[in-house]
Protein backbone atom coordinates (compact mmCIF):
# COMPACT_ATOMS: atom_id res chain seq x y z
CA UNK A 1 0.00 0.00 0.00
CA UNK A 2 1.96 3.03 -1.34
CA UNK A 3 0.10 6.18 -0.27
CA UNK A 4 2.06 9.15 -1.28
CA UNK A 5 1.43 12.74 -1.01
CA UNK A 6 0.75 13.44 -4.70
CA UNK A 7 -1.56 9.59 -4.88
CA UNK A 8 -3.81 11.66 -2.91
CA UNK A 9 -3.56 14.68 -4.88
CA UNK A 10 -4.79 12.58 -7.81
CA UNK A 11 -8.04 11.11 -5.84
CA UNK A 12 -9.32 14.60 -5.11
CA UNK A 13 -12.21 16.03 -7.00
CA UNK A 14 -9.91 19.29 -7.51
CA UNK A 15 -7.66 22.14 -5.98
CA UNK A 16 -10.70 23.15 -3.15
CA UNK A 17 -10.52 19.58 -2.21
CA UNK A 18 -7.17 18.90 -2.00
CA UNK A 19 -6.37 22.27 0.04
CA UNK A 20 -9.51 21.54 2.55
CA UNK A 21 -8.22 17.75 2.58
CA UNK A 22 -4.24 19.25 4.13
CA UNK A 23 -5.85 21.82 6.07
CA UNK A 24 -7.35 18.96 8.47
CA UNK A 25 -4.60 17.33 8.73
CA UNK A 26 -2.54 20.02 9.63
CA UNK A 27 -4.70 21.32 12.02
CA UNK A 28 -4.74 17.96 13.56
CA UNK A 29 -8.50 17.13 13.40
CA UNK A 30 -7.69 13.62 13.44
CA UNK A 31 -8.16 12.84 17.34
CA UNK A 32 -8.39 8.75 16.17
CA UNK A 33 -6.04 7.65 13.52
CA UNK A 34 -6.26 3.42 13.22
CA UNK A 35 -4.47 0.90 10.67
CA UNK A 36 -5.77 -2.93 10.67
CA UNK A 37 -3.74 -5.78 11.95
CA UNK A 38 -3.35 -6.86 7.87
CA UNK A 39 -2.70 -3.05 7.16
CA UNK A 40 -5.08 -3.07 4.15
CA UNK A 41 -7.43 -0.45 5.99
CA UNK A 42 -6.76 3.16 7.29
CA UNK A 43 -9.46 4.78 9.60
CA UNK A 44 -10.30 7.22 12.06
CA UNK A 45 -12.21 10.15 13.49
CA UNK A 46 -11.92 13.61 12.07
CA UNK A 47 -13.88 16.22 13.83
CA UNK A 48 -16.83 17.95 12.72
CA UNK A 49 -19.34 20.63 13.08
CA UNK A 50 -21.36 18.44 14.98
CA UNK A 51 -21.13 16.46 18.69
CA UNK A 52 -20.60 13.39 17.02
CA UNK A 53 -16.76 13.22 14.89
CA UNK A 54 -17.26 11.98 11.40
CA UNK A 55 -15.78 8.45 10.81
CA UNK A 56 -13.97 7.62 8.04
CA UNK A 57 -12.28 4.85 5.81
CA UNK A 58 -10.06 3.49 3.43
CA UNK A 59 -10.51 0.25 2.44
CA UNK A 60 -7.24 -1.07 0.23
CA UNK A 61 -8.36 -4.79 0.24
CA UNK A 62 -8.25 -4.43 -3.97
CA UNK A 63 -4.89 -1.71 -4.67
CA UNK A 64 -6.20 -1.18 -7.97
CA UNK A 65 -9.81 0.21 -6.38
CA UNK A 66 -9.99 1.67 -2.92
CA UNK A 67 -13.09 1.48 -0.88
CA UNK A 68 -14.00 5.38 0.58
CA UNK A 69 -16.45 5.06 3.52
CA UNK A 70 -17.54 8.54 5.33
CA UNK A 71 -20.37 8.95 7.66
CA UNK A 72 -20.59 12.30 6.84
CA UNK A 73 -23.30 14.26 4.10
CA UNK A 74 -21.07 15.18 1.77
CA UNK A 75 -21.67 14.98 -2.09
CA UNK A 76 -18.00 15.17 -2.95
CA UNK A 77 -16.39 11.99 -3.02
CA UNK A 78 -13.94 11.06 -1.75
CA UNK A 79 -14.63 13.95 0.88
CA UNK A 80 -12.30 16.13 2.58
CA UNK A 81 -12.44 13.84 5.86
CA UNK A 82 -10.94 10.79 3.96
CA UNK A 83 -8.32 13.07 2.05
CA UNK A 84 -7.35 14.32 5.20
CA UNK A 85 -6.92 10.79 6.39
CA UNK A 86 -4.75 10.00 3.41
CA UNK A 87 -2.89 12.84 3.85
CA UNK A 88 -1.99 12.03 7.38
CA UNK A 89 -1.25 8.62 6.79
CA UNK A 90 1.40 9.86 3.26
CA UNK A 91 3.03 12.46 5.80
CA UNK A 92 3.52 9.24 8.09
CA UNK A 93 1.65 10.78 11.73
CA UNK A 94 0.95 8.07 13.81
CA UNK A 95 -1.47 5.58 13.30
CA UNK A 96 -2.54 2.66 15.93
CA UNK A 97 -2.99 -1.13 15.25
CA UNK A 98 -6.78 -1.70 15.57
CA UNK A 99 -9.61 -4.64 14.92
CA UNK A 100 -11.67 -3.08 12.31
CA UNK A 101 -15.00 -1.68 13.79
CA UNK A 102 -17.73 -4.30 13.20
CA UNK A 103 -20.38 -2.16 11.07
CA UNK A 104 -17.14 -1.95 8.87
CA UNK A 105 -15.84 -5.14 9.20
CA UNK A 106 -19.67 -6.19 7.94
CA UNK A 107 -19.68 -3.70 5.00
CA UNK A 108 -16.56 -5.49 3.90
CA UNK A 109 -18.06 -8.84 4.22
CA UNK A 110 -21.33 -7.73 1.91
CA UNK A 111 -18.66 -6.49 -0.29
CA UNK A 112 -16.78 -9.93 -0.49
CA UNK A 113 -19.60 -11.59 -0.89
CA UNK A 114 -21.04 -9.59 -4.01
CA UNK A 115 -17.36 -10.07 -5.52
CA UNK A 116 -17.26 -13.78 -5.08
CA UNK A 117 -20.69 -13.69 -6.35
CA UNK A 118 -19.12 -11.50 -9.48
CA UNK A 119 -16.63 -13.94 -10.50
CA UNK A 120 -18.65 -16.94 -10.27
CA UNK A 121 -21.19 -15.35 -12.80
CA UNK A 122 -18.39 -14.49 -15.08
CA UNK A 123 -16.99 -18.55 -14.76
CA UNK A 124 -20.32 -19.04 -15.93
CA UNK A 125 -21.94 -20.30 -12.83
CA UNK A 126 -25.42 -20.53 -11.93
CA UNK A 127 -25.55 -17.68 -11.14
CA UNK A 128 -24.74 -16.34 -14.89
CA UNK A 129 -27.11 -13.82 -16.18
CA UNK A 130 -28.82 -14.10 -19.17
CA UNK A 131 -27.39 -12.07 -22.33
CA UNK A 132 -28.73 -8.86 -22.89
CA UNK A 133 -31.70 -8.00 -25.55
CA UNK A 134 -31.98 -5.47 -27.52
CA UNK A 135 -35.63 -4.10 -27.47
CA UNK A 136 -35.87 -3.99 -31.41
CA UNK A 137 -38.80 -1.82 -31.49
CA UNK A 138 -37.34 0.46 -29.11
CA UNK A 139 -34.16 0.67 -31.45
CA UNK A 140 -36.27 1.60 -34.62
CA UNK A 141 -38.33 4.40 -32.55
CA UNK A 142 -35.33 6.11 -31.67
CA UNK A 143 -34.09 5.99 -34.91
CA UNK A 144 -36.96 7.71 -36.18
CA UNK A 145 -37.08 10.56 -33.96
CA UNK A 146 -32.70 10.73 -34.57
CA UNK A 147 -33.62 11.06 -37.90
CA UNK A 148 -36.04 13.37 -37.01
CA UNK A 149 -33.56 15.56 -35.55
CA UNK A 150 -31.45 15.32 -38.28
CA UNK A 151 -33.99 16.76 -40.71
CA UNK A 152 -34.34 19.62 -38.13
CA UNK A 153 -30.58 20.56 -38.48
CA UNK A 154 -30.44 20.44 -41.84
CA UNK A 155 -32.98 22.66 -42.21
CA UNK A 156 -30.71 25.16 -40.03
CA UNK A 157 -27.67 24.29 -41.97
CA UNK A 158 -29.37 25.66 -44.84
CA UNK A 159 -30.72 28.45 -43.33
CA UNK A 160 -27.14 29.77 -42.95
CA UNK A 161 -26.14 29.08 -46.14
CA UNK A 162 -28.73 30.91 -47.84
CA UNK A 163 -28.94 33.39 -45.73
CA UNK A 164 -25.04 33.89 -45.44
CA UNK A 165 -22.84 33.89 -42.25
CA UNK A 166 -22.13 37.89 -42.55
CA UNK A 167 -26.14 38.43 -42.26
CA UNK A 168 -26.59 36.50 -39.11
CA UNK A 169 -27.29 39.68 -36.66
CA UNK A 170 -27.17 38.73 -32.91
CA UNK A 171 -31.08 38.43 -33.26
CA UNK A 172 -31.39 35.72 -35.83
CA UNK A 173 -28.11 34.25 -33.50
CA UNK A 174 -30.32 33.53 -30.57
CA UNK A 175 -33.06 32.01 -32.73
CA UNK A 176 -30.69 29.76 -33.96
CA UNK A 177 -29.44 28.98 -30.79
CA UNK A 178 -32.74 28.50 -29.21
CA UNK A 179 -33.94 26.40 -31.90
CA UNK A 180 -30.54 24.55 -31.53
CA UNK A 181 -31.71 23.44 -28.09
CA UNK A 182 -34.33 21.87 -29.59
CA UNK A 183 -32.47 19.21 -30.53
CA UNK A 184 -31.61 17.93 -27.50
CA UNK A 185 -35.51 16.50 -27.47
CA UNK A 186 -34.02 13.79 -30.31
CA UNK A 187 -31.12 11.93 -29.00
CA UNK A 188 -28.76 13.72 -30.93
CA UNK A 189 -26.71 15.83 -28.05
CA UNK A 190 -23.49 14.86 -29.88
CA UNK A 191 -25.36 16.56 -33.24
CA UNK A 192 -26.39 19.12 -30.81
CA UNK A 193 -23.04 19.92 -29.36
CA UNK A 194 -21.92 19.99 -33.22
CA UNK A 195 -24.53 23.23 -33.80
CA UNK A 196 -23.91 25.30 -30.90
CA UNK A 197 -19.85 24.71 -31.88
CA UNK A 198 -20.71 26.42 -35.18
CA UNK A 199 -22.58 29.17 -33.47
CA UNK A 200 -20.40 30.10 -30.93
CA UNK A 201 -17.38 31.55 -32.89
CA UNK A 202 -19.95 33.84 -34.54
CA UNK A 203 -20.76 35.53 -30.96
CA UNK A 204 -17.50 35.98 -30.11
CA UNK A 205 -14.79 38.66 -30.22
CA UNK A 206 -11.92 37.27 -32.98
CA UNK A 207 -11.32 38.51 -35.86
CA UNK A 208 -13.83 38.64 -38.41
CA UNK A 209 -11.89 36.89 -40.83
CA UNK A 210 -10.70 34.14 -38.35
CA UNK A 211 -14.47 34.06 -37.05
CA UNK A 212 -15.94 33.30 -40.61
CA UNK A 213 -12.95 30.63 -41.29
CA UNK A 214 -13.77 28.76 -37.78
CA UNK A 215 -17.54 28.27 -38.58
CA UNK A 216 -16.93 27.00 -42.13
CA UNK A 217 -15.11 24.72 -40.71
CA UNK A 218 -17.69 23.93 -38.47
CA UNK A 219 -20.50 23.66 -40.97
CA UNK A 220 -18.46 21.94 -43.14
CA UNK A 221 -17.87 18.98 -40.12
CA UNK A 222 -21.75 19.47 -38.78
CA UNK A 223 -22.41 19.15 -42.92
CA UNK A 224 -20.78 15.46 -43.14
CA UNK A 225 -21.69 14.31 -39.78
CA UNK A 226 -25.61 15.10 -40.68
CA UNK A 227 -25.23 13.45 -44.19
CA UNK A 228 -23.19 10.03 -42.74
CA UNK A 229 -25.19 10.25 -39.32
CA UNK A 230 -28.35 9.89 -41.80
CA UNK A 231 -27.19 7.54 -43.69
CA UNK A 232 -26.49 5.47 -40.58
CA UNK A 233 -29.49 5.17 -38.90
CA UNK A 234 -31.88 5.08 -42.07
CA UNK A 235 -30.23 1.64 -41.96
CA UNK A 236 -30.53 1.04 -38.50
CA UNK A 237 -34.29 2.24 -38.47
CA UNK A 238 -35.08 -0.37 -41.16
CA UNK A 239 -32.99 -2.95 -39.87
CA UNK A 240 -32.48 -2.85 -35.92
CA UNK A 241 -30.18 -5.96 -36.66
CA UNK A 242 -27.42 -3.17 -38.02
CA UNK A 243 -24.80 -3.22 -36.06
CA UNK A 244 -22.78 -0.34 -34.62
CA UNK A 245 -19.78 1.63 -36.30
CA UNK A 246 -16.89 0.24 -34.25
CA UNK A 247 -14.14 1.88 -36.62
CA UNK A 248 -14.76 5.54 -36.33
CA UNK A 249 -16.37 8.38 -34.13
CA UNK A 250 -19.64 8.83 -35.72
CA UNK A 251 -21.66 6.96 -33.16
CA UNK A 252 -20.04 9.35 -30.13
CA UNK A 253 -20.52 12.14 -32.80
CA UNK A 254 -24.48 11.45 -33.29
CA UNK A 255 -24.64 11.29 -29.12
CA UNK A 256 -23.99 7.54 -28.19
CA UNK A 257 -22.85 7.57 -25.05
CA UNK A 258 -20.49 4.08 -24.84
CA UNK A 259 -20.52 2.04 -22.00
CA UNK A 260 -17.37 0.10 -20.85
CA UNK A 261 -19.02 -3.52 -21.01
CA UNK A 262 -20.48 -2.08 -24.48
CA UNK A 263 -17.04 -1.97 -25.54
CA UNK A 264 -15.38 -5.03 -24.04
CA UNK A 265 -18.44 -6.78 -25.69
CA UNK A 266 -17.28 -5.48 -28.88
CA UNK A 267 -13.37 -6.68 -28.57
CA UNK A 268 -12.17 -2.95 -27.51
CA UNK A 269 -10.68 -4.32 -24.73
CA UNK A 270 -6.68 -3.67 -24.12
CA UNK A 271 -5.97 -6.54 -21.40
CA UNK A 272 -3.88 -5.56 -18.59
CA UNK A 273 -1.30 -2.77 -19.66
CA UNK A 274 0.29 -0.02 -18.61
CA UNK A 275 0.41 3.60 -19.58
CA UNK A 276 2.69 6.85 -19.06
CA UNK A 277 1.12 10.51 -19.40
CA UNK A 278 3.00 12.62 -21.90
CA UNK A 279 1.20 15.34 -21.99
CA UNK A 280 -1.81 17.12 -19.61
CA UNK A 281 -3.83 20.10 -20.31
CA UNK A 282 -7.33 21.28 -18.63
CA UNK A 283 -9.46 23.57 -20.21
CA UNK A 284 -12.93 25.46 -20.49
CA UNK A 285 -14.74 24.68 -24.06
CA UNK A 286 -17.71 27.59 -23.68
CA UNK A 287 -19.83 25.62 -26.77
CA UNK A 288 -20.04 22.93 -25.25
CA UNK A 289 -20.52 24.71 -21.57
CA UNK A 290 -17.46 22.30 -19.97
CA UNK A 291 -14.29 21.73 -18.42
CA UNK A 292 -12.43 19.21 -20.37
CA UNK A 293 -9.47 17.73 -18.67
CA UNK A 294 -7.23 15.76 -21.56
CA UNK A 295 -4.48 13.58 -20.81
CA UNK A 296 -2.39 11.98 -23.85
CA UNK A 297 -0.57 8.70 -22.99
CA UNK A 298 1.78 6.40 -24.24
CA UNK A 299 0.53 2.83 -24.33
CA UNK A 300 3.96 1.08 -23.38
CA UNK A 301 3.22 -2.59 -24.88
CA UNK A 302 2.33 -1.30 -28.54
CA UNK A 303 3.72 2.33 -28.39
CA UNK A 304 -0.44 3.46 -29.24
CA UNK A 305 -0.99 7.22 -28.12
CA UNK A 306 -4.12 7.44 -26.00
CA UNK A 307 -6.32 10.06 -25.11
CA UNK A 308 -8.05 10.08 -21.67
CA UNK A 309 -10.66 12.97 -21.68
CA UNK A 310 -12.75 14.06 -18.50
CA UNK A 311 -15.83 16.47 -19.15
CA UNK A 312 -17.09 18.46 -16.17
CA UNK A 313 -20.21 20.62 -17.35
CA UNK A 314 -20.13 24.22 -15.63
CA UNK A 315 -23.11 23.81 -13.31
CA UNK A 316 -21.84 20.39 -11.58
CA UNK A 317 -18.03 20.58 -12.04
CA UNK A 318 -17.60 20.58 -8.12
CA UNK A 319 -18.96 17.14 -7.76
CA UNK A 320 -16.86 16.05 -10.70
CA UNK A 321 -13.47 14.31 -10.35
CA UNK A 322 -11.25 17.09 -11.75
CA UNK A 323 -8.16 14.77 -13.31
CA UNK A 324 -4.08 16.10 -13.00
CA UNK A 325 -1.39 15.28 -14.49
CA UNK A 326 0.19 12.00 -13.66
CA UNK A 327 4.03 11.58 -13.27
CA UNK A 328 4.22 7.55 -12.16
CA UNK A 329 3.29 4.64 -14.65
CA UNK A 330 0.27 3.73 -14.47
CA UNK A 331 -1.27 0.00 -14.41
CA UNK A 332 -4.37 -0.29 -16.01
CA UNK A 333 -6.50 -3.16 -15.20
CA UNK A 334 -8.44 -3.90 -18.29
CA UNK A 335 -8.57 -0.08 -19.95
CA UNK A 336 -11.05 -0.44 -22.79
CA UNK A 337 -10.70 1.82 -26.52
CA UNK A 338 -13.26 4.09 -27.97
CA UNK A 339 -13.94 4.00 -32.42
CA UNK A 340 -11.73 5.97 -33.15
CA UNK A 341 -8.22 7.02 -34.91
CA UNK A 342 -4.96 8.23 -34.54
CA UNK A 343 -5.32 9.16 -30.45
CA UNK A 344 -8.42 7.22 -30.10
CA UNK A 345 -10.16 7.80 -25.89
CA UNK A 346 -9.44 5.12 -23.59
CA UNK A 347 -10.84 4.50 -20.04
CA UNK A 348 -10.24 2.17 -16.74
CA UNK A 349 -11.53 1.60 -13.50
CA UNK A 350 -8.51 -0.19 -11.71
CA UNK A 351 -5.32 1.04 -11.46
CA UNK A 352 -2.18 1.04 -9.54
CA UNK A 353 0.81 3.06 -10.11
CA UNK A 354 4.78 2.62 -9.86
CA UNK A 355 7.67 5.10 -10.56
CA UNK A 356 8.87 5.34 -14.08
CA UNK A 357 12.42 4.24 -14.77
CA UNK A 358 14.80 4.69 -17.35
CA UNK A 359 14.12 1.68 -18.94
CA UNK A 360 10.26 2.87 -19.63
CA UNK A 361 11.55 6.34 -20.97
CA UNK A 362 14.07 4.78 -23.56
CA UNK A 363 11.09 2.33 -24.76
CA UNK A 364 9.11 5.34 -25.34
CA UNK A 365 11.51 7.38 -26.65
CA UNK A 366 12.43 4.34 -29.14
CA UNK A 367 8.61 4.42 -30.00
CA UNK A 368 9.06 7.99 -31.85
CA UNK A 369 8.45 7.83 -35.33
CA UNK A 370 11.86 8.46 -37.08
CA UNK A 371 10.83 10.32 -40.62
CA UNK A 372 8.87 13.18 -40.54
CA UNK A 373 7.33 13.04 -44.29
CA UNK A 374 6.01 9.75 -42.82
CA UNK A 375 4.56 11.41 -39.63
CA UNK A 376 3.55 14.51 -41.66
CA UNK A 377 1.81 12.48 -44.07
CA UNK A 378 0.11 10.44 -41.44
CA UNK A 379 -1.54 13.31 -39.95
CA UNK A 380 -2.93 14.93 -43.42
CA UNK A 381 -4.82 11.72 -44.29
CA UNK A 382 -6.53 12.37 -40.34
CA UNK A 383 -6.93 15.93 -41.21
CA UNK A 384 -8.67 15.29 -44.29
CA UNK A 385 -11.09 13.14 -42.98
CA UNK A 386 -14.04 15.82 -41.96
CA UNK A 387 -15.37 14.09 -38.79
CA UNK A 388 -11.21 12.65 -37.43
CA UNK A 389 -9.44 14.73 -34.74
CA UNK A 390 -8.14 17.82 -36.51
CA UNK A 391 -5.46 18.09 -34.03
CA UNK A 392 -3.74 14.58 -33.86
CA UNK A 393 -0.42 14.16 -31.52
CA UNK A 394 2.27 12.26 -32.52
CA UNK A 395 5.92 11.31 -31.07
CA UNK A 396 8.55 12.20 -32.90
CA UNK A 397 12.13 11.66 -33.35
CA UNK A 398 14.56 14.77 -33.90
CA UNK A 399 18.35 15.04 -34.36
CA UNK A 400 18.44 18.57 -33.15
CA UNK A 401 16.17 21.92 -32.90
CA UNK A 402 17.15 24.53 -34.87
CA UNK A 403 16.51 28.31 -34.39
CA UNK A 404 16.49 30.98 -36.48
CA UNK A 405 15.02 34.17 -34.73
CA UNK A 406 12.35 33.59 -33.61
CA UNK A 407 11.44 30.42 -35.66
CA UNK A 408 12.04 26.87 -34.64
CA UNK A 409 12.35 23.66 -36.24
CA UNK A 410 13.32 19.93 -35.58
CA UNK A 411 15.62 17.74 -38.30
CA UNK A 412 15.17 14.24 -38.77
CA UNK A 413 17.73 11.72 -39.48
CA UNK A 414 17.73 12.09 -43.26
CA UNK A 415 17.75 16.39 -42.66
CA UNK A 416 14.20 16.79 -43.03
CA UNK A 417 12.72 19.61 -41.22
CA UNK A 418 9.35 20.40 -39.70
CA UNK A 419 8.87 23.98 -38.64
CA UNK A 420 7.21 24.73 -35.10
CA UNK A 421 5.04 26.99 -33.93
CA UNK A 422 2.46 27.50 -31.37
CA UNK A 423 -1.56 26.99 -32.64
CA UNK A 424 -4.71 28.34 -32.26
CA UNK A 425 -6.54 25.62 -30.59
CA UNK A 426 -3.60 25.37 -27.65
CA UNK A 427 -3.85 29.00 -26.66
CA UNK A 428 -1.16 27.97 -24.50
CA UNK A 429 2.27 28.54 -26.02
CA UNK A 430 5.68 27.08 -25.88
CA UNK A 431 7.79 26.90 -28.92
CA UNK A 432 8.96 29.73 -26.86
CA UNK A 433 10.21 27.90 -23.89
CA UNK A 434 12.62 25.88 -26.25
CA UNK A 435 15.71 28.03 -25.78
CA UNK A 436 15.35 27.58 -22.23
CA UNK A 437 15.74 23.92 -22.11
CA UNK A 438 19.11 22.04 -21.27
CA UNK A 439 21.76 21.76 -23.60
CA UNK A 440 21.36 17.88 -23.79
CA UNK A 441 17.63 17.74 -24.64
CA UNK A 442 18.01 19.56 -28.28
CA UNK A 443 19.50 16.75 -29.75
CA UNK A 444 18.57 13.17 -30.48
CA UNK A 445 15.60 13.21 -28.47
CA UNK A 446 11.65 12.57 -28.91
CA UNK A 447 9.20 15.64 -28.94
CA UNK A 448 5.65 15.50 -28.51
CA UNK A 449 3.29 17.37 -31.02
CA UNK A 450 0.10 18.64 -31.58
CA UNK A 451 -0.68 19.26 -35.01
CA UNK A 452 -2.87 21.65 -37.05
CA UNK A 453 -3.65 23.12 -40.04
CA UNK A 454 -3.17 26.91 -40.34
CA UNK A 455 -5.85 28.22 -42.79
CA UNK A 456 -4.68 31.52 -43.40
CA UNK A 457 -0.82 30.61 -43.50
CA UNK A 458 -2.23 27.28 -45.60
CA UNK A 459 0.18 24.69 -43.94
CA UNK A 460 0.71 22.30 -41.28
CA UNK A 461 1.90 23.39 -37.93
CA UNK A 462 2.75 21.78 -35.14
CA UNK A 463 3.47 22.52 -31.49
CA UNK A 464 5.42 21.24 -28.88
CA UNK A 465 4.15 19.86 -25.48
CA UNK A 466 6.97 17.41 -24.12
CA UNK A 467 10.30 16.04 -24.77
CA UNK A 468 11.01 12.63 -23.83
CA UNK A 469 14.65 11.76 -23.20
CA UNK A 470 15.96 8.50 -22.01
CA UNK A 471 16.14 9.47 -18.53
CA UNK A 472 13.34 11.80 -17.93
CA UNK A 473 10.18 13.31 -19.68
CA UNK A 474 10.15 17.24 -20.06
CA UNK A 475 6.72 18.78 -19.84
CA UNK A 476 6.75 22.49 -22.35
CA UNK A 477 2.51 22.38 -20.95
CA UNK A 478 0.71 20.86 -17.81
Amino acid sequence: MNVTEAYVDGLALNAGAIKNGRDLMKKNSFPLLCVSEDGAVIFGECKGSGKEPYRCSVDFANPASPVFRCSCPSRQFPCKHILGLLYAYADGRTFQTAPIPPDLQEKRDKAEKREEKKKETAAGGSGSPAKRKTNKSALVKKAAAQLEGIEIAEKLIRHIAHSGLGSLDPKSLQLLEDQAKELGNYYIPGIQIAMKELLFPLRSDMGKEERYSLAMEKMLTLHVLLKRGREHLGKRAENPDTPLDLETTLEERIGHAWQMAELRENGLSLGETGLLQLAFRSYADEARGEYVDEGYWMELKSGSIYTTRTYRPFRAAKYIREDDSVYEVVLASDPVRYPGDMNARIRWEEAVARQPQDSDYELIRGRAKASIPEAVKQVKNQIKNPLSDKHPVLLLRYTAILQQNDQFAIVDEAGNRLALADIRHLAHPTTGLLPMLNEGWLKDQAMLLMFEHDMEQGRLAAQPLSIVTGQSLIRLMY
